[in-house]
């Protein structure tokens, strides 16, 4: 007859259900007790059932990703710390790629093989987040948030972070300023771009449509933003971007015009991506801390999963700061 967990739990003098909680490492169970459990599972050769956890549990123990944009070299700073940490809070991580939230198909979400979902690449006009609230599947947003209230997200402070950027850039002499942000329907495009307006006009700057272009967060949007720009009425001197890849793509723009950064042209980007400490960019940029960024997407998702959250909504606001380098300067 097959070895059931009946059997670990026997020789190792516990219940069953500590049995299934400490083989996946439950912090509930001391690790004395986990340790003893490993050895009677060792001893009996017990290899645990998935399929007959779930259906005791009614857990699978399964955490679904939704990334839309693995071309963005900003994501997989943040999948790769969400893995560790959903692993060491005992789920495992499925990564769900499309080219849109609408594209994911609903079954591969709703068909009780995820426990929850965390959405990575969200858009303000989405219907995903409707219909998982529809079918009660718990989940969390990274980064991006509908920016509606009840969320329940894990996102940076974009405004504050904009606000940094205006005031060094006020305070360095610019007055000609240009933004590339990000799409409009993106609470990190929205934000950003708030924050960064409001600055400006305290300090009594405007920032008029022929030296702003809205885009995603790609590459492309900032080398094709640039001769946009140059073209405007008034030449910026300076340039925030929505994140540190448009930045770089308006670093390359700005070599193959011919412009010396920052003599030339000041550039900012937002995130610090490890690239953009690299020699070769050296980009004054807005830091936040990314891994932090995804361990507490994690463990809000758990916390959801388990019903231990503020029924409200819990929007987890990361702090940012200034960071400079080399891409930056006064007004010649």
């Amino acid at each position: 007859m097959a070895i059931t967990s009946h059997d670990v739990a026997r020789l190792a003098g516990v219940s069953q259900p500590t049995v299934s909680r400490a083989l996946r490492d439950d912090p509930r169970v001391s690790a004395a007790t986990r340790e003893k459990v490993r050895r009677a599972a060792r001893a009996l050769n017990y290899v645990p059932s998935e399929a007959g956890r779930t259906l005791s549990t009614r857990s699978t123990r399964r955490v679904g990703v939704i990334v839309t944009d693995l071309t963005n070299p900003f994501y997989p700073h943040v999948i790769a710390p969400l893995h560790d940490e959903l692993e060491a809070l005992g789920y495992r991580m499925m990564l769900l790629t499309e080219r849109s939230d609408e594209a994911v198909a609903e079954e591969n979400l709703l068909d009780q093989s995820l426990d929850g979902v965390v959405l990575a690449t969200a858009t303000t006009d989405s219907r995903l987040p409707a219909q998982l609230d529809r079918r009660g599947m718990p989940y969390v947003f990274l980064n991006r948030d509908t920016g509606g209230r009840g969320d329940y997200a894990s996102v940076v402070d974009n405004e504050g972070g904009g606000r940094l950027v205006a005031s060094e850039l006020v305070a360095l002499g610019h007055r000609r300023i240009a933004g590339v942000f990000g799409a409009a329907n993106t609470t990190t495009g929205r934000e950003r771009e708030l924050g960064f307006r409001l600055a400006l006009a305290d300090a009594g700057i405007g920032l008029p449509e022929d030296r702003v272009v809205r885009g995603p967060f790609e590459y492309d949007t900032g080398y094709g933003a640039l001769p946009f720009l140059l073209d405007a009425r008034e030449t910026p001197t300076a340039v925030f971007c929505g994140n540190d890849v448009v930045a770089i793509g308006v670093l390359n723009a700005a070599l193959a015009a011919g412009l010396r950064v920052p003599d030339d042209l000041t550039v900012i980007g937002f995130d610090d991506l490890p690239m953009a400490a690299w020699e070769v960019f050296r980009l004054t940029t807005v830091r936040h801390d990314l891994r932090e960024l995804s361990r507490r997407a994690a463990r809000l998702l758990v916390r959801r999963i388990t019903g231990e959250v503020d029924p409200a909504g819990e929007r987890l606001l990361l702090p940012t700061e200034f960071v400079p380098r080399a891409t930056h300067g006064r007004v010649a």
